[in-house]
């Protein structure tokens, strides 16, 4: 199949696979984990996703009415700040809305819902994240109320919601969980719900799944009176489909130069602000390992442009297909159009190998970004 370049492809199996995984972890604790919309938002998949989540999480208006829209269960939503011209659109949509501060939920406490089961978001000041781009218990942190800070809970509040992990395993869930029942134990008997938020990386290898599931169960049966959400967004989509990617040139300075028809800058924006240097199928990232050494850039004025050194068996041409592994989540979400570069196309592939291409980007698509 002649595929448009560059393009997502998500490959409905795999992303399968991630979801009976996420749902054996709930029938097995009675948990409830919903879709994090700011991690994955391929909505061409919720009819898949809708078959194993309970629901989904959003960061605002225009996530909650793409899971009303597409998703149509659960609907959770957290912001750092609502706006005032659309929270009442949010009550509406929401079942359950989280307040960032004190501040924030007496502003609109008049404003919710008789629908609506009203959470805060607090801070637990532990954090083994190591990036702090990446960090919500970081120095100075806007995220989440200290428990310095919340001396009582509003009779309104029935659950507390944490988001303090990134990409992490069990050990640092535990590290939170433990400050969080410490600081924060004493008004489990007021709630109906705690959300343990994102960042849980289940669906990874060496993932300790066993352990979550115990903990989880442990957890219930010293707390039987809450639910329990968790919201991770980089698990449903972790290794779930690939960028492909064209070489459209090749030059020379000191070293091979590969420019591609992507972007680093405007197509995967994580390998820059993490960093981390993506997989590519087929090569090295070690650029001494395999006989050909190039640069891979992308097709945009930015310097820094790069996707990093790598070795290939082959050499290059122009025209050759770059396959960048891993690009489902957070990459599609944070996409721009920098220098007027298109979006890459998106495609779904089905068990049968074939591949529906559910979206492309055009000049209109541009244009519609701007005013």
């Amino acid at each position: 199949m002649n595929l448009p370049s560059p393009i997502y492809v998500c490959q409905e199996r795999l992303l399968e696979n991630n979801l009976k995984l996420l749902k054996k972890i709930q029938d097995r604790t009675n948990v409830n984990i919903l879709l994090a919309l700011k991690g994955f938002a391929l909505y061409s998949t919720f009819d898949l996703c809708k078959k194993y989540l309970k629901g989904c999480c959003a960061s605002g208006l225009n996530e909650a009415i793409l899971a009303k829209e597409y998703f149509s269960s659960q609907i959770h939503t957290y912001s750092p700040a609502f706006k005032p011209d659309e929270f009442e659109q949010i009550a509406q949509l929401s079942n359950h809305i989280i307040f960032n501060s004190l501040n924030q939920f007496n502003i609109y406490k008049n404003k919710i819902k008789k629908h609506n089961s009203i959470g805060l978001r607090i801070n637990p000041q532990v954090s083994s994240v190591e990036v702090d781009l990446y960090n919500p218990c970081g120095v100075y942190s806007r995220l989440g109320i200290k428990i310095d800070d919340l001396k009582e809970l509003p009779k309104e509040i029935e659950g507390l919601h944490f988001h303090a992990l990134c990409e992490q395993n069990l050990d640092a869930l535990k590290l939170v969980l433990d400050k969080f029942e410490k600081d924060f134990g004493h008004f489990f008997s007021q709630l109906k719900w705690v959300n343990f938020g994102g960042g849980h990386h289940i669906t990874r290898d060496d993932y300790d799944v066993d352990g979550l599931i115990t903990l989880l169960k442990n957890f219930r049966i010293k707390y039987p009176n809450l639910d329990i959400y968790l919201e991770p967004g980089e698990a449903i989509g972790w290794k779930t489909g690939y960028l492909e990617a064209t070489v459209l040139d090749i030059v020379h300075n000191k070293i091979d130069i590969a420019i591609l028809d992507t972007s680093a800058e405007a197509h995967m924006p994580d390998t820059l602000a993490m960093p981390y240097k993506a997989d590519i199928k087929g090569a090295s990232k070690d650029p001494l390992e395999k006989k050909h050494k190039y640069r891979l850039g992308g097709n945009t004025c930015l310097a820094g442009d790069i996707m990093g050194d790598y070795s290939f068996d082959k050499p290059l041409k122009i025209g050759s297909k770059v396959i960048f592994e891993d690009m489902i989540h957070y990459t599609m979400v944070k996409t721009t159009t920098f220098n007027g570069i298109n979006l890459p196309s998106i495609g779904i592939q089905k068990d049968d190998g074939t591949i529906k291409i559910v979206r492309n980007y055009d000049y209109k698509s541009y244009k519609d970004r701007l005013g």
